[in-house]
């Protein structure tokens, strides 16, 4: 491969954490004109690698070449002036301002601003690329893919050549997605380095010229994105061959169990949050929650669970002999105390669903310790279920006693999963099941998901990526604003239609004007 066509080149980088060696003796390559994609593991060093050539962390050994020239980057103004910059996974946006003076916020433009004239050149930046775009919008006001437009146009305007995007399809719609990709392949037509950080294979099969994968910090491979499969990618992120298949059964005799009637809630702002909410969920059924983020979806499960107040609505549960009980406004505890089990994974994970400091054995006790009569605390049952918990989705800890903060994201999340499916609920509620866990445990967590459906719970869960919630999914509820824009077959429904009712406007009933979803 000729200089010609080298834009960035990693050789022998290594970076340390104290003990931890996040990446190890890493050679890379970035070329002109191409979309790379970084894969692997959580864990595997990918964004961290990528935050040594935008200047947030300093190499420990190894050499950054710009253009094939040696260079030294001490922070993310050095990476500007070798013309990098990265779009991370949380925006740094100020509300309150508008899209153009988040763009030059901080830059250095003389004295007197002639903003006419600068909307006029930030305008030439998305024609040139195809973003669609208010200049005069306040962020507060956008969606979360105009915010990320704000962010990557902020980049260009810096007049840089490697863009890396972190995740940048995370929170996305099938219909933003494709604008995303659109305006990513002119950019590279163009000539800009495009590199991008994420979990979704479908994605990096669709866009990526070139595919890098890392593995515990160490280079494996780059392979052509042509030449590759999801299952070749996945065996190289892994290091084993594994089943990607998501085992979706169907449903056995189900039935209403949990019925949800006009739910309103409000937010910390006095707005609605949940606008006459109505749905229900059935026995051994998967019930998909499709949504972006604000949809309410996290007040729905709060109320749901007794923890948000509503002032309207009803919720009531149906019990195998067909009894109705009435869970309207009760608390999480009175929840409990009427014979209704029903678990919550929050998004939250450490601020709601663990106690960070204790270890796996006590955060399964906070589950039962209010039942016990004896003064003196039993442990024996609780650090049987922990160990269990940990074989069964290997949760990596020194030990079932080890605080629960100290574990990555992943393995936080799986000890949370374990312990609320170990109940044998009649309800599961998740959020974001697999939020930080690589490929093989969100298969894992998927599967037991699936298992406690087969079991005959009703399971409740929103999950940010639209092909796994297809394939999990028996019905799919689109929440929009707060308000419910459909309930589709998932097995007969399609991206799009999904995407269309993730985004589209609504009126004051909660209608909308594409009639393609049919209820169910």
């Amino acid at each position: 491969m000729s200089e010609e066509t080298v834009a960035v080149e990693l050789k022998n980088i290594t970076k340390r954490f104290g003990d931890v060696v996040a990446n190890d003796n890493v050679n890379l390559t970035v070329n002109r004109h191409e979309i790379l994609s970084i894969l692997g593991e959580n864990g595997s060093g990918k964004t961290t690698l990528m935050n040594m050539i935008a200047g947030i962390y300093r190499p420990d050994q190894g050499q950054i070449f710009i253009n094939g020239e040696e260079v030294s980057i001490h922070s993310p103004k050095d990476a500007y002036k070798h013309k990098i910059g990265m779009v991370h996974q949380h925006y740094k946006l100020v509300n309150v301002f508008t899209a153009a003076e988040n763009i030059i916020l901080g830059q250095d433009l003389g004295n007197i601003l002639d903003m006419e004239k600068i909307k006029k050149e930030i305008y030439k930046i998305c024609d040139a690329y195809g973003f669609k775009i208010n200049l005069d919008q306040k962020i507060y006001d956008m969606s979360v893919s105009q915010k990320q437009t704000v962010e990557i146009i902020k980049v260009l305007f810096k007049g840089v050549d490697i863009l890396i995007l972190d995740e940048p399809t995370a929170v996305l719609t099938p219909q933003e997605t494709k604008s995303l990709f659109e305006v990513l392949r002119n950019m590279r037509n163009a000539g800009k380095s495009i590199v991008i950080i994420t979990h979704k294979l479908n994605e990096v099969m669709e866009i990526s010229d070139r595919v890098s994968v890392l593995r515990k910090g160490q280079y494996i491979d780059t392979v052509q994105t042509k030449n590759s499969t999801i299952q070749s990618l996945t065996e190289m992120m892994v290091g084993e061959k594994i089943d990607l298949d998501i085992k979706r059964s169907e449903p056995v005799n189900p039935r209403d169990v949990l019925k949800v009637q006009g739910l309103t809630c409000y937010n910390k702002e006095g707005l609605k949050a949940l606008d006459n909410v109505s749905f229900t969920a059935r026995s051994g059924e998967f019930l998909g929650i499709a949504g972006i983020s604000g949809c309410g979806v996290r007040e729905l499960f709060e109320c749901l669970d007794g923890i948000y107040k509503y002032p309207e609505g009803k919720v009531t549960f149906v019990d195998k002999e067909n009894e109705e009980i009435d869970l309207s406004h009760k608390t999480t505890r009175e929840i409990k105390k009427s014979g209704v089990k029903l678990a919550f994974v929050p998004e939250d994970r450490l601020g709601m669903g663990l106690v960070g400091l204790m270890g796996m054995t006590d955060n399964v006790m906070l589950r039962t310790y209010k039942k016990g009569k004896d003064p003196l605390v039993k442990r024996r049952e609780p650090r049987s279920l922990a160990a269990r918990i940990r074989e069964r989705l290997e949760v990596v800890t020194p030990g079932i006693e080890y605080p629960v903060s100290r574990l990555s994201g992943g393995n936080v999340q799986k000890v949370l999963v374990g312990r609320e499916i170990s109940s044998n609920p009649d309800v599961l509620m998740v959020a974001y099941p697999v939020r930080g866990l690589d490929i093989n445990s969100s298969y894992t967590i998927y599967n037991k998901m699936n298992e406690q459906k087969m079991r005959g719970a009703a399971v409740i869960s929103i999950i940010e990526d639209l092909d796994v919630l297809l394939d999990l999914s028996d019905r799919i509820l689109v929440l929009n604003k707060g308000k419910v824009t459909g309930i589709v077959d998932a097995r007969k429904t399609t991206k799009e239609e999904i995407g269309y009712l993730m985004t589209a406007s609504v009126d004051g009933e909660g209608n909308v004007a594409y009639q393609g979803a049919s209820n169910v």
